[in-house]
């Protein structure tokens, strides 16, 4: 099986950035172990609403590119993201006897990542196509 090594780059390239965004959003805001985990849920908030912007805008404006979603989408987004820290964060509440707050942080993170796909979507779709 051949392999596009300038998709595998474009994927590199992105996570690396994606990741490095994320730690340097982490590294600014402090935390208590058991309280709001607000890096991670800010980051992945960003990055469902960059997900639905990068997703509509590729498939449905923009001339068709072999690198552009998995530099933008797979990459960038998927550095950025991480729903394995989240899941972490979400045990150590509960460890911590702090349920109704690791449900609200879940709940929310889903359901706010869920809308942030859905607006950035509706908002790439009002934009009139100019041809």
């Amino acid at each position: 099986m051949a392999h596009d090594y300038r998709e595998l780059a474009a994927v590199f390239v992105g996570g690396a950035l994606g990741t490095l965004a994320r730690a340097a959003l982490s590294s600014v805001v402090m935390r208590e172990p058991a309280g709001w985990p607000w890096a991670t849920f800010v980051v992945n908030i960003v990055g469902a609403f960059l997900v639905g912007y990068f997703t509509t805008r590729l498939l449905e404006r923009l001339p068709l590119s072999s690198y552009r979603r998995p530099l933008l989408g797979t990459g960038l987004c998927g550095g950025l993201t991480t729903f394995s820290t989240m899941q972490v964060e979400t045990v150590t509440m509960i460890r911590h006897g702090q349920w109704a707050t690791a449900a609200a942080y879940t709940t929310s993170s889903i359901v706010l990542g869920l809308l942030a796909v859905h607006l950035a979507t509706a908002l790439v779709r009002r934009v009139r196509v100019r041809r």
